[in-house]
């Protein structure tokens, strides 16, 4: 009763908010409600019906599936942007045409942020007062390790490290200068005897300090300043790999996202916490990754404090031409020890935009470029091999405790919804309709060589195998594909046929899922 009572409550709020948003696009308009209204009718009618639709089949309507922040937005941006593509194409199809861009979009535009603004505001109070949600424990039981449970479960994270000698009384005071007794024991402790007369210390957020080092090499360089507040980190990373020997160590320190997360929250009381992380939210995780908004977000915060998750700092760092050696939480800061292995990789202008192309290898061996939606953290691809290392494949052939993947891009896989970017690819005929999933290269190599040869002579398909068969491992995955290609070679048409349907079958009433 009262899981119903929730449904028609929110049911009610949603149409007002849409309504409302809806009202408001068009008194934006010259004509306002005289010209505006009458013509536009029909395309708030069916928006309203779509929009109610998703978001009672997605979950944004039900109690038990939305009980923290993060799900809030994930619920909340996924049933709108299904609902406002499906009433687009809708409106393709029947050629309407006519209605106008700045009230179908804005409407949506501004309905999505009233319900996110609204939605936080109510989180906030419930967590005020209760936490005993339905499924609340449940959804606990799983959810996915926290990362100071993922960093303390490896064997990288510097607590097992033993000390022979301890640095110079030098490096020593210049540690205690710069952060205190206290971290610069447990830098010691995590370190160890590799700090010599050969290494420099600092505590910087500038190129021109990095570069301007008196000695052209050094063996270890350490920075205690948090990497957050360096505006042009790639290029630093960049400055400090060119000063440092190969084999050579670099120490830096973050704040990641969660650990933001909760500064935040312990810092302000109760409902005004999550009130103050909504518009934080906005201000510091939108408003950079959108290329509009880029200016705003460094008028008001001049670069520094950057919002850094750690899937993101080890991958800069990666990029820079280090190995991640070492993690360890020391006080409210990630501390990371990586080894310098090459030189930089160089790449284009960085966004955080929410379509990328991935680099896979495709038909002949060649290197391709597959279109996604982003669902995991910027730079997370230059950390696979890393995760790989750290927590090897689980069933059905994905990452362990891939810590790359967003809260919001989990989401989106599951509803596939990141994937249909790849339809460029379709009608560009680079893939086609069912075939072997495109590999990234770290990917690819785990697989045998007699596969790795079959696999380059076929194009790779939107739909695999894998959801024919659903194999368990990696070797059962290979098996797959592989059966697959017999079947192909013999009946190419009658093949992808009975793959396709088999697929369809397994995922609709199976609910064969890739995690």
């Amino acid at each position: 009763m009262e899981k119903h009572k929730f449904r028609v409550i929110t049911l009610i709020t949603d149409i007002v908010i849409l309504a409302i948003s809806f009202l408001g696009m068009i008194w934006t308009k010259p004509a306002s409600l005289r010209m505006y209204l009458p013509s536009h009718i029909p395309f708030f009618a069916g928006l309203a019906l779509v929009w109610l639709v998703v978001s009672l089949l997605n979950g944004k309507m039900h109690r038990g599936k939305i009980i923290n922040f993060t799900t809030l937005f994930a619920r909340v941006l996924t049933s709108n942007v299904i609902a406002i593509a499906i009433t687009a194409l809708v409106m393709f199809v029947l050629r309407d045409y006519f209605y106008s861009r700045t009230i179908v979009l804005g409407t949506a535009l501004v309905a999505t942020l009233l319900e996110l603004l609204f939605g936080s505001v109510y989180i906030a109070y419930k967590k005020a007062v209760e936490q005993d949600y339905e499924e609340y424990e449940k959804y606990k039981t799983y959810s996915k390790p926290s990362e100071y449970d993922l960093v303390t479960a490896v064997k990288s994270n510097g607590t097992e490290r033993k000390i022979s000698d301890s640095p110079t009384s030098g490096i020593i005071n210049l540690l205690e200068k710069g952060c205190g007794s206290e971290m610069t024991r447990a830098i010691i402790e995590m370190t160890g005897n590799k700090i010599t007369e050969h290494s420099a210390v600092l505590s910087t957020t500038t190129i021109f300090n990095i570069t301007s080092l008196p000695n052209d090499k050094y063996n270890y360089i350490i920075n205690l300043h948090k990497i957050n507040d360096i505006k042009k980190l790639d290029g630093f990373l960049d400055a400090v790999n060119s000063k440092l020997e190969m084999e050579s160590l670099f120490f830096c320190c973050v704040e990641t996202k969660d650990q933001r997360k909760k500064r935040v929250l312990r810092k302000y009381p109760p409902v005004l916490n999550y009130i103050y992380y909504f518009f934080d939210f906005i201000i510091k995780r939108i408003l950079p990754k959108l290329a509009f908004t880029q200016g705003l977000y460094f008028f008001l915060t001049r670069g520094e404090n950057m919002v850094i998750s750690r899937a993101e700092a080890l991958g800069r760092i990666c990029r820079a031409g280090f190995r991640i050696g070492q993690e360890s939480f020391i006080g409210n800061m990630l501390c990371i020890e990586a080894r310098k292995i090459s030189d930089p990789i160089h790449i284009g202008e960085k966004t955080y935009g929410p379509l990328i192309a991935l680099p896979r290898v495709g038909k002949n061996g060649e290197i391709m470029k597959v279109y996604k939606l982003r669902t995991m953290h910027p730079y997370s691809e230059y950390i696979q091999d890393y995760v790989y290392e750290l927590h090897d494949l689980q069933d059905g052939g994905k990452f362990r405790n891939d810590f790359r993947i967003t809260s919001w891009g989990e989401v989106y896989r599951k509803v596939w919804l990141d994937e249909l970017p790849m339809f460029i690819n379709y009608f560009r005929g680079d893939m086609k309709l069912v075939g072997v999933r495109p590999l990234s290269k770290q990917y690819f190599d785990l697989y045998r060589k007699d596969v790795q040869e079959r696999r380059i002579k076929y194009k790779p398909g939107l739909i695999p195998p894998f959801y024919a068969d659903m194999p368990a491992d990696l070797e059962a995955i290979q098996a797959s594909e592989l059966n697959y290609f017999d079947s192909f070679d013999k009946h190419p048409f009658l093949t992808d046929f009975r793959y396709f349907w088999k697929s369809v079958w397994n995922i609709w009433f199976h609910k064969a899922r890739s995690r």
